[in-house]
Parts: structure tokens; C-alpha cells; sequence
């Protein structure tokens, strides 16, 4: 099933993807949200981020080729648990919105990625009960100011400055998370391609490592780091980030006020 969240005319809400209409629902389907009866044509709607998080949390060296890329900067070493940090929900951005170029940094990165979308509260779940509590997949775009995050040490600034977190074009349930395709294009040309089973760390033991800790809660955003070919973006680039039964999600890069 495909589900998005849209704009129509000054109305926001949730539907599923039909193929020439969206089927509106009363609510978000991970609340429980169900068919309206009510139709309106696909090709009118604004496509909008398909969650509505309280945080998202990601996941850093996940990917062994991108380790050893970054080696200069951050160690070659694999991890022995998963690096996790939080974007704030004031990074999400929607389908071609636009992300704004900070004048405080001098390097903005690219990071394309498998996002799962929670479903329910989870809270300590096993690895084998993990999966049960995603509702389904999208993409996300970890962009990252890479000069501040090297400079600084902890990750927070660089990854969370407003629109860093670019999420769409729809959540898509039923999929395999460790079967997955990831491509990364700038303007048009390919930069990253990675598959979902070169994680280090699978999706369950991600999410049982982040619930021994936090509570998850439905909307919420786990993404699950990204493969190797990371590199810079500046003002008027466009940056695709594509998972094949996904879709594509592209947004173009502004420069920021000084």
C-alpha cells in the first residue's frame, strides 16, 4: 500500500495513493486513520513529508564503504554498537521543498537513506518483535553540514539545522528492509549506490538498541544511515535520493541569508 500526505487547495491530510487519485483517510494510517469515501484527483495534490514525528533518530557508520570514506575525518574502525544521534522534527521537509544553504557553513552534504516510519509506541521490543512495530518506509535525505560536524565533535548542529531532513514522496508498506536499493543523484548524476543489506547493523537490532533506551512513538523516524559516495552540494544543485518501490525524492538547494 502507498500512502501520502497532501495538500489540496488549503486542506491537509493523509490518503492512499490510487493511480490517478488519492483516496482521502480521516487520519494518519499509523492512528489509525480510515477511507473517508472521499476522492480527489492525484495530479492536483501537493505532495507533503508523510510523518508527522516527534524526533527522528538516525543512525551514523552503518555502511563499511562509508566508513572507510570518511576514515580521514572520523577512524575507519566499524562500530561495536550502533552511533546514534537525534534530528529535531524541525528538520523535516517535504518533496521538492527547497533546503537552504546556511551561511554559517562552508560544506553541505548529501546523505541519502532508508527511513522507517513507526507505527506504535515501542518501548524495549526484541529484535524478533522489532519489525511488527513499522508501519512502512520511505526516504530521507540526512543532510549534514559536514564542516560543523567535523569541527565541533558532536554531531547536533550539523545535522539539525531547519529543512535537514528532506522525507518522502510516500510511505510504502510490505517492503523487505534489508532488500532495498539506494541511489543518490546531483544533478543528475550518480553519486551514491548502495543496498540495504550492506547494513552493519539490520534494522530489528537497530530498533531493539534505540527502545532499550528511548520510546518510540508512532510517526517517529528511524533512519538508517547511508552508503558510501557522500559528498557536497551548493545553492542550485538538485539532489535525487531514489529506493526503486519507494519512489524519488527530489529537492533543490537555496543559499541561505547571511
Amino acid at each position: 500500500m502507498k500512502l501520502i500526505r497532501c495538500r489540496y487547495h488549503e486542506r491537509i491530510f493523509w490518503a492512499e495513493e490510487g493511480e490517478r487519485e488519492a483516496l482521502v483517510l480521516t487520519a494518519a494510517p499509523y492512528l489509525g486513520g480510515e477511507l473517508t469515501g472521499e476522492r480527489v484527483p492525484l495530479e492536483e495534490v501537493a505532495l507533503l513529508a508523510p510523518c508527522e514525528a516527534s524526533k527522528i533518530v538516525a543512525v551514523g557508520k552503518n555502511y563499511l564503504e562509508h566508513i572507510q570514506e570518511m576514515r580521514q575525518d572520523f577512524g575507519d574502525a566499524a562500530p561495536e554498537k550502533p552511533v546514534l544521534f537525534l534530528k529535531p522534527s524541525t528538520c523535516i521537509s517535504g518533496p521538492g521543498d527547497k533546503i537552504t544553504y546556511p551561511a554559517f557553513s562552508k560544506r553541505v552534504d548529501y546523505e541519502g537513506e532508508l527511513a522507517a516510519v513507526v507505527g506504535k509506541r515501542m518501548s524495549q521490543v526484541s529484535e524478533d518483535e522489532a519489525l511488527e512495530g513499522i508501519f512502512g518506509y520511505t526516504i530521507c535525505n540526512d543532510v549534514t553540514a559536514r564542516d560543523i560536524q567535523k569541527s565541533e565533535g558532536q554531531w547536533t548542529r550539523g545535522k539539525a539545522v531547519d529543512g535537514f531532513a528532506p522525507v518522502g514522496p510516500r510511505v510504502v508498506t510490505g517492503l523487505d528492509p534489508a532488500g532495498l536499493e539506494i541511489f543518490t543523484r546531483l544533478n543528475g548524476e550518480m553519486r551514491q549506490h548502495g543496498h540495504t543489506s550492506q547494513f552493519i547493523t539490520s534494522l530489528p537490532k537497530l530498533l531493539a538498541f534505540i527502545t532499550e533506551a528511548m520510546t518510540l512513538l508512532p510517526g517517529d523516524l528511524v533512519i538508517t544511515g547511508t552508503p558510501a559516495g557522500v559528498g557536497p552540494m551548493v545553492p542550485g544543485d538538485v539532489v535525487e535520493v531514489e529506493i526503486p518501490g519507494i519512489g524519488v525524492l527530489e529537492n533543490q538547494i537555496v543559499k541561505g541569508e547571511d
